[in-house]
């Protein structure tokens, strides 16, 4: 039962490089669908409908992919879906979003969630934020671990105490949050047990983020507390002068590292993926008996473990393997599977190019 206090904020501002040539600055990955009926975003909200209804989501985007947004969710109020003046990272949009909470509703609490991952068990991802949105209720700040499936290097780590039982509903103290560790580190967490990946999603009440951002970012709590109230006529322009003045840092350096009122929900398996990269597409996707995954007509010779998306044309393969093939009506992406994450790279050139028509 969705409590009337409690809030969702989407963050939406990425742009998705590694989704280059599908992602560009006006059809960024998190408006995309990529491995169901739904775009992500729009997955994103359906999913939440059970502990919160879609007029109780804020979405915090950019000017670029901020009309599409609207259009895909006709049943968020446009008002809540708010293009950012400038990107400053993690913490000063959770502390705008506070800021514009508390402003409605002095007792909001609101979990924070990303807008471009997929979770393949969505009731039981369910039942593991109501532990969580009981804690921040208590005024602890509350975070999802996702158990790890494997020693990934890009991820960082919330270190849980040794023992923690895996799936249980209740929240338990977190030790410490650890960087993106290097592969012989990530196996000892992995074998360790008690460290699960930190999947960006977090729990509080508006007024326990202000309070911390007045301890460790007392600048950005400054300039945030200076703004009108969400409802106030000058609210737009105040933000628009305000908040791009805000320091450029995350959450997780800002508050999460440094609070000590911080406990966790050690998640057993909700089906998580952050879709990080085309090859995570290519894992989501059911592929043929050569381990091929596509969303166009194939024509296989002698052709293992690719990844194909390229709209309605048939497309032939002979005697390639791991491929990434993507296919735009301006551009063509071929790359090796396993450097998948690297796409960015591509997208990187074409900005030192000033070629502005391909992003």
């Amino acid at each position: 039962m969705a409590k009337e206090n409690h809030y969702g904020l989407i963050l939406a501002g990425g742009r998705g490089t590694r989704f280059w040539p599908r992602s560009r600055k006006r059809h960024a990955k998190q408006v995309l669908n990529v491995s169901g009926e739904m775009t992500l975003i729009q997955a994103t909200v359906d999913r939440l409908r059970g502990i919160i209804p879609p007029e109780r989501i804020w979405i915090l985007t950019n000017d670029f992919v901020r009309d599409e947004i609207v259009r895909q969710l006709p049943e968020v109020p446009p008002h809540q879906i708010i293009a950012e003046p400038a990107q400053r990272n993690t913490a000063p949009a959770i502390g705008l979003a506070a800021h514009i909470l508390r402003s409605i509703d002095p007792k909001a609490v609101f979990g924070v969630f990303p807008s471009d991952h997929v979770i393949g068990k969505p009731k039981r991802y369910l039942s593991l934020l109501r532990p969580a949105f009981r804690a921040a209720e208590k005024g602890e700040i509350a975070v999802l671990g996702v158990q790890p499936r494997w020693p990934e290097t890009g991820y960082g780590y919330i270190e849980f105490p040794k023992g923690t039982e895996v799936g249980r509903l209740t929240t338990v103290k977190v030790l410490k949050f650890r960087e993106k560790p290097d592969l012989p580190e990530a196996k000892k967490f992995v074998k360790a047990g008690n460290f699960y990946w930190n999947a960006g999603m977090f729990f509080w009440k508006a007024e326990t983020v202000l309070t911390a951002l007045r301890s460790f970012l007392p600048k950005t709590a400054t300039l945030l507390s200076s703004l009108p109230a969400f409802r106030h006529p000058d609210f737009a322009k105040r933000m628009a002068e305000t908040f791009p003045l805000c320091e450029n840092i995350s959450i997780d350096y800002a508050v999460l590292q440094k609070a000590k009122n911080v406990t966790g929900v050690a998640c057993d398996d909700f089906g998580w993926n952050d879709v990080g990269s085309w090859d995570a597409v290519y894992d989501l996707l059911p592929r043929d008996g050569s381990r091929n995954a596509t969303r166009s007509e194939l024509l296989l010779k002698d052709s293992t473990g690719n990844y194909v998306d390229c709209g309605k044309k048939l497309v032939a393969l002979l005697g390639v393997n791991d491929l990434i093939i993507v296919d735009t009506p301006d551009a063509l992406l071929v790359a090796d599977r396993k450097r998948s994450q690297q796409v960015g790279d591509l997208v990187k050139l074409l900005e030192d190019a000033n070629r502005e028509e391909f992003l």
